[in-house]
């Protein structure tokens, strides 16, 4: 039985994949009866594999009875899409890496979240300890402030509206007025850092960098006693800062 398992198994992928590629050559649509003809499938194994792949939403079936993709296959697009823009930076952060012998991070800020996208670590130099998500530590990271600087007041504002400011070590700063006059202290200074304020033993420093018109922010992380090379880190995150947007932004 278990022999038998694998091979059907692996045509069912196959014909699923036939299908779509049925599926995707007709703008409009295709009813199930011509995609069968297309595939060289019976028509009950075609309808079986549409009602699965409408199911799961890499399908969908219109009122008179044809199929189009689904919206399922455009979000694996797009995901392929920043895949392909991370591999062109990710060399960028290992060069941050290796020259700051520190973990370096990239973020970005999607549907109103700072999300970490990607990070680049080794032995010599561990990430910091994500005990708490970064979703819910914008108020806290460097990285986090980093996109909270940048954004307009009316988004900045909609953003702590649904975020508490958690108190995560003595240093974090959990007062709503405080954290935006500290944001707004230094207008021209690029880098933003973390003194502990996420977690105790720590020191973060980021710069905003650009997906297209998609806000992130490109950050490392020290030991606290390496606090005294922060201004060398900030250097280093602003001459690669440029050289990441236009990496990201490149058209696929």
């Amino acid at each position: 039985m278990g022999a038998q398992e694998g091979p059907t198994l692996i045509t069912s992928v196959q014909r699923a994949f036939r299908l779509l590629e049925a599926v995707g050559a007709h703008e409009g649509g295709a009813p199930a009866k011509q995609l069968a003809r297309e595939t060289g499938l019976a028509l009950a194994t075609t309808y079986h594999l549409l009602r699965t792949l409408a199911h799961d939403g890499y399908v969908r079936k219109l009122e008179d009875g044809s199929y189009v993709l689904g919206e399922k296959l455009g979000v694996l697009h797009d995901a392929s899409g920043t895949q392909a823009l991370l591999s062109r930076v990710r060399p960028m952060l290992g060069s941050l890496r290796d020259h700051l012998s520190a973990a370096a991070y990239l973020t970005f800020y999607e549907d109103g979240e700072i999300r970490v996208a990607e990070i680049v670590d080794g032995p010599q130099a561990p990430r910091a300890e994500l005990w708490v998500g970064f979703e819910d530590a914008g108020h806290a990271t460097a990285l986090g402030k980093c996109v909270l600087r940048e954004l307009d007041d009316e988004a900045r504002q909609e953003y702590l509206s649904r975020h508490s400011l958690a108190d995560l070590t003595p240093r974090t700063i959990t007062h709503r007025g405080e954290l935006l006059r500290r944001l707004d202290a230094f207008p021209d200074d690029r880098a933003v850092t973390d003194l502990e304020e996420y977690s105790l033993g720590t020191v973060c420093v980021a710069v905003p960098v650009y997906r297209g018109d998609t806000l992130g922010s490109l950050g490392v992380s020290l030991r606290a006693d390496r606090s005294s090379t922060i201004q060398v880190a900030s250097a280093r995150l602003l001459a690669a800062a440029n050289r990441v947007t236009r990496g990201l932004s490149l058209t696929i």
